[in-house]
């Protein structure tokens, strides 16, 4: 009985959390938006990364396997792509140029693999070059263990920052109470290596006997976003919650984002995880959603193609199939829009090097957002 109540009560103090959020930050639909959307690259079932090429041409991948080269028109798979674990999330996943791709050509790929001695699948990183439309060169940088055949949680975003070291993001496997509190353990967590997969001297935990190196924070829970702030040069990332509590956070070296011990979600039952949202030692998120959206990618806007868009920040949302704008000042979200309302799950977004953001969507392909005359 006693335990009944306290149950009660946690959940009560959520969802007085998740009312007072849900008040306070509503999100508006605009009478009107400065864009018209146009489907760029039809026919894709899940399009999961997108990356522009120096030649005006683009890559995206499909979470089942297929790596895709868009060039006049015409899509072409491109051949010698890493055998991927398609399991639920997992699959073939995001995209990155290096910095100085125009030079060095080096493309970077996130993937579920099984590679491994267990059954199942981790996220892993590589590098390859393209040539003829084919993966050339391929590098495996790093690999998540054990693999496991649970389907959720892989991540897994891909950002360089303003010092060439390279972030990537990787879930926590659906093993929260073991993975994102542990240093030792890999899942839930954001990485960093130099662009070469070498693990960066001043990474937080090279001296934590049995850490794994390449953490560059912890505590996470689902990270599908990962951007950099062209303004600060710093790494965002939103993350899963599970029913609410998606967040938005801003990467700090060796900092703890505090899941599970810290949230303002509950259980998909409605059941309470943990009756502190707040801890010591722990960070808060800069933004979070209740109800959760199920954000995907996301992407500061420096373009001024659109009226009002500078600076703004946006996020895909698969749950509730639109494309959400968050006005910031500085780094508190100060307005919430959505955008394209019903037009599928959002899985992407990007600024192009043309200036316009793309979308993906899955069951429809790329949109492009083209400015109003």
């Amino acid at each position: 009985m006693k335990n009944s109540i306290v149950s009660l009560y946690l959940f009560v103090v959520s969802l007085n959390f998740s009312c007072a959020q849900q008040a306070e930050n509503q999100v508006n639909t605009p009478s009107g938006v400065p864009f018209i959307e146009e489907l760029f690259i039809d026919g894709m079932a899940i399009p999961w990364g997108m990356a522009f090429l120096p030649d005006g041409s683009m890559l995206v991948t499909e979470k089942s396997g297929d790596l895709i080269h868009f060039k006049d028109g015409k899509k072409t798979k491109v051949s010698n792509v890493p055998a991927v674990y398609d399991r639920g999330q997992g699959g073939l996943m995001d995209l990155e140029l290096h910095p100085d791709y125009a030079n060095n050509g080096w493309l970077y790929i996130s993937y579920a693999s099984s590679d491994g001695d267990e059954k199942g699948g981790n996220t892993a990183i590589m590098r390859a070059k393209l040539k003829d439309n084919s993966l050339v060169g391929n590098q495996l940088l790093y690999k998540a263990s054990p693999n496991t055949t649970k389907g959720q949680h892989f991540g897994s975003r891909i950002q360089f920052d303003n010092d060439g070291y390279l972030y990537f993001s990787i879930g926590e496997r659906g093993e929260r109470d073991i993975n994102p509190q542990d240093i030792t353990k890999d899942g839930g967590k954001i990485y960093r290596l130099y662009d070469d997969g070498r693990i960066p001297e001043d990474n937080p935990f090279v001296s934590t006997d049995g850490a794994k190196t390449a953490i560059y924070s912890y505590g996470h829970r689902n990270p599908q976003g990962l951007a950099k702030n062209p303004l600060t040069g710093a790494i965002w990332d939103n993350e899963h919650g599970p029913r609410g509590g998606d967040e938005i956070n801003i990467i700090k070296k060796g900092a703890n984002y505090g899941w599970p011990v810290i949230t303002y979600g509950l259980n998909y039952s409605g059941t309470p995880i943990t009756d502190k949202t707040e801890m010591k030692g722990m960070e808060q998120p800069i933004h979070y959603w209740v109800p959760s959206i199920a954000p995907s990618g996301m992407a500061f806007i420096t373009s001024d193609k659109y009226d009002g868009y500078t600076g703004s920040l946006l996020v895909g949302s698969l749950a509730f199939q639109y494309l959400e704008r968050l006005e910031l000042d500085g780094n508190k979200v100060v307005r919430r829009e959505k955008l394209l309302p019903d037009i599928g799950r959002v899985r992407n977004v990007k600024q192009g090097p043309d200036g316009l953001i793309y979308v993906a969507v899955e069951g429809k392909g790329i949109y492009k957002l083209v400015p109003k005359v």
